[in-house]
């Protein structure tokens, strides 16, 4: 039995975490890792629900991200964690898997 953590090899190597708000719900996750990996960092459970492919040929991990200039669509699972990023919409299989509120 090996003594690795469960998530050695799952992460990106981080130094610190960032905090992003999606749908109106703090989170923090590793610096240098996608959404995705960064949404399953915060919770560790989540995801178990939805059918991602983890590579962008899907779109189960679509993402609608707030900029000063507009609005932007995306992929969880190929678009970098930033700190203070907002986003303001995710696909339905993500808001069940993070137990958000639908957005009205």
């Amino acid at each position: 039995m090996s003594d690795a953590p469960w998530n050695e090899g799952l992460f990106n190597r981080f130094e610190r975490l960032v905090e992003i708000t999606v749908c109106g719900v703090r989170f923090s996750m590793p610096e240098n890792n996608n959404l995705l990996r960064g949404f399953q960092y915060a919770k560790a459970d989540a995801l178990m629900r939805g059918n991602y492919c983890w590579n962008g040929d899907c779109i189960n991990c679509i993402v609608w991200i707030d900029h000063p200039e507009g609005k932007s669509k995306g992929l969880a699972c190929r678009t970098e964690a930033v700190s203070d990023m907002t986003i303001s919409a995710v696909s339905d299989d993500l808001r069940i898997d993070l137990m958000l509120n639908r957005a009205e």
